[in-house]
């Protein structure tokens, strides 16, 4: 994948802005993004390998609460004291709340058959809480532009562009203005 691009979102529920920018070469990924809540503002910075799978994550929000996230790409984890997370074992991509950029990741990194689905384990992130936990999730590619996500009782048909990335996530995300 190569890419070099802002994109933004506009948040339904609740009520958010975001800017992120993904610069992706040959050597690797990397995304930084700004999202502004209710109720905080929070960084994010994702770096992932030449293979697509995550190798770090770190979030800051306004208030000061931090998470930082280090994987070996091959689904270990650890956190910024070097502690094991034995409960992501396996996971290779990452979901965070607030933001669609990460449906992206597993769209990016998998080859894909129209109307086969693909299952993830997750280390689904909450940036309200400034949590993380396994989160199983299917993606089935439905046709060029669409892909339906489902995660425990939650289904989502999302609307992606070229390189995609998500445009519209009902309910949820819309893109705003790119630059």
């Amino acid at each position: 994948m190569s890419l070099d691009r802002s994109i933004r979102w506009r948040g339904l529920d609740p009520a958010t802005l975001e800017h992120c920018h993904v610069i992706s070469t040959p050597r690797d990924t990397r995304i930084r993004g700004t999202v502004i809540t209710p109720a905080y503002g929070l960084f994010y910075r994702i770096k992932l390998d030449d293979s697509e799978h995550v190798r770090t994550v770190r979030l800051e929000r306004t208030d000061g609460a931090t998470l930082e996230l280090f994987s070996d790409g091959a689904g270990n984890w650890s956190d910024d004291r070097a502690e094991p997370l034995p409960a992501l074992r396996g996971c290779i991509d990452i979901d965070i709340w607030p933001t669609p950029l990460t449906n992206s990741l597993p769209l990016w990194r998998c080859q894909w058959q129209i109307g086969a689905a693909q299952r993830f384990a997750m280390a689904w992130i909450d940036a309200d809480a400034m949590t993380v936990k396994r989160s199983e999730q299917v993606y089935t590619q439905l046709d060029a532009t669409q892909f339906r996500f489902q995660s425990a009782d939650f289904e989502r048909v999302l609307d992606v562009d070229a390189d995609r990335l998500v445009v519209t996530y009902p309910g949820l995300f819309e893109r705003a203005e790119e630059r």
